[in-house]
């Protein structure tokens, strides 16, 4: 989030290629363990918990889209991109992606 990366920035000086290495780690760790999660439960469908949306897939759709803001290399990760694809083919995920929002730099 971003009160992390400026706390890295601002308190302790660390440089960029430290910091994206640092939350490359962090991402990759729990996008495996959700990964193995996910994959192996008994609940399968199309989003994280069955066929219908929840809490978790509004969770995950953002996390993805940061991981690759940080040219994360999702291959690893088949289940949760599915999973966002089914999320992002519903018109309100679509319409709440960043680059839809007004504001979009």
């Amino acid at each position: 989030n971003l009160r992390v990366l400026q706390f890295f920035d601002q308190e302790w000086n660390v440089p960029q290629a430290e910091r994206d290495e640092w939350i490359l780690h962090w991402m990759r760790t729990g996008f495996a363990a959700m990964e193995a999660s996910l994959a192996a439960s008994a609940q399968g469908g199309r989003f994280c918990h069955g066929d219908a949306p929840g809490l978790a897939d509004c969770c995950l759709v953002p996390q993805l889209y940061n991981a690759r803001r940080f040219h994360l290399d999702m291959e690893a990760f088949p289940t949760l991109r599915r999973i966002e694809a089914a999320c992002l083919a519903l018109p309100a995920f679509d319409a709440a992606r960043p680059e839809n929002q007004p504001d979009a730099a």
